[in-house]
């Protein structure tokens, strides 16, 4: 039976990442198969991303033998599936690298290699990637972990290309938790391919809510924010109408081709849904305490780096804090399983979210009109905003002043943004329970 969902997992990992691809992996085979896990920089730089990711499936095959052999529940698709994992860019397109290892630690994973390199894998696994490591020959052996992914040695961008060309239109979901620089490479090169995808799910962003790196930008944003406006602008009828500026009349990228054949699906999850979603210390510990007295290879490898971060939010906040580690990245997984739900809510009609890209306080900001001004097309219900019809539109969808197209049916970004989930107090342990068994 086919999965119910097909995804390509954007990430950047990071302790969050990691957990959003344990719970994607943890699927059954008929909810979710992971087509590709594209790899770029974010929270630590690219290589260390790549690790972490080589690392997980190193540590999941022990795991897999473990419960094995204690009689537990294997992971369903991390069996039935076997995904693509590819590496993609290693900085942003035009600003300067930002890296989170503040919070995420040196390598992403508070130092969980150096703590137990019996579940790092050998440096030799960067051949996978088509890497010369000192020592490795080409009659080496493959490591026996990558029987659960095929290395690319292509970039990720073209990857996600050419399974969006080679798959039928609307199969193919991308899953974004990282900065968009890969989505906004592959989106630019071939944007009548890209416009197949089924959905962009996008973690990032602050709408309503205080930034996590600034006071009003979100990490994901904020590292490549001329790669999230070129994505979102993909969602306007105009997706000339909200591109970044481009610097000296020159973009890394190019612009748009003028006539696309659709508008991009894009549903986003700001920090304003995704940082209520808590896992508490104390709860985590309660589950993971008599798995690693039992012997889980998993267990010892996550309880490193959770607890490595719940001290590292206890710094943060001081004694007599209340705070979690915010789920943010896990709560787009956990939409993919369980889309249809009834209680996964966006708001009413899209929004025309706009991401700033150059302002010296506010680059990565999420900007959106709250003046509460009428819009001509929506109150004239003969006015006519049909791309096919531009003359039409363009006399009658403007309001003079309105020169950013503000209250414009046309111009503007459309931005499906989840505002409520089937369980804001119920998602950690519902987490922990697929990773877990």
């Amino acid at each position: 039976m086919a999965p119910k969902n097909r995804i390509i997992i954007d990430t950047d990992p990071g302790v969050d990442d990691v957990l959003a691809l344990l719970l994607a992996l943890s699927a059954s085979p008929k909810e979710l198969e992971v087509a590709m896990i594209s790899v770029t920089y974010g929270n630590v730089p690219l290589q260390r991303c790549l690790r972490n990711v080589v690392a997980m499936f190193h540590v999941l095959e022990k795991e897999m033998k473990w419960r094995e052999a204690n009689g537990k529940p294997t992971f369903g698709a991390l069996n039935a599936y076997k995904p693509i994992v590819a590496v993609g860019a290693s900085h942003p397109l035009e600003d300067e690298e930002l890296v989170a290892d503040h919070f995420h630690g040196e390598d992403g994973l508070h130092g969980v290699h150096t703590a137990h390199p019996d579940l790092s894998p050998a440096d030799t696994w960067r051949t996978l990637f088509g890497d010369k490591v000192e020592g490795a020959t080409d009659s080496d052996e493959p490591p026996s972990f990558s029987r659960f992914f095929s290395p690319s040695k292509g970039p990720a961008h073209e990857e996600i290309l050419r399974i969006l060309r080679e798959e039928p239109e609307d199969t193919i979901t991308v899953v974004a938790v990282g900065p968009l620089t890969n989505v906004a490479l592959a989106a630019a090169k071939d944007p009548e391919t890209f416009l197949r995808v089924k959905e962009l799910v996008v973690m990032g962003g602050a709408v309503n809510t205080i930034g996590n790196v600034t006071p009003v930008a979100e990490f994901n944003c904020m590292a490549d924010a001329v790669a999230a406006a070129r994505v979102y602008a993909l969602t306007s009828k105009v997706p000339s109408s909200t591109m970044p500026p481009t610097i000296h009349g020159k973009s890394v990228l190019g612009a748009y081709p003028e006539k696309l054949p659709r508008q991009l699906k894009l549903s986003l999850f700001p920090l304003d849904i995704t940082t209520p979603h808590e896992l508490h210390k104390e709860t985590f510990n309660q589950k993971i305490q008599p798995l690693l007295k039992q012997g889980s290879p998993l267990a010892k490898w996550t309880e490193t780096f959770l607890n490595g971060t719940f001290n590292k939010i206890d710094s943060m906040l001081g004694e007599g804090h209340n705070e979690g580690l915010s789920l943010h990245d896990p709560l787009t997984i956990w939409y993919m399983l369980t889309r249809d739900h009834p209680e996964w809510t966006t708001v009413p009609k899209p929004e025309d979210i706009r991401v700033e890209t150059c302002g010296q306080w506010t680059r990565g900001m999420h900007v959106i009109d709250n003046r509460g001004r009428a819009k001509p097309a929506e109150v004239d219900s003969t006015v006519e905003t049909h791309p096919e019809d531009p003359m039409d539109a363009v006399t009658f969808d403007e309001v003079p002043g309105d020169t950013m197209g503000w209250l414009s049916l046309r111009r503007g970004n459309r931005i499906n943004r989840v505002v409520s989930s089937p369980g804001q107090n119920t998602f950690a342990g519902i987490l922990l329970d697929r990773i877990f068994a």
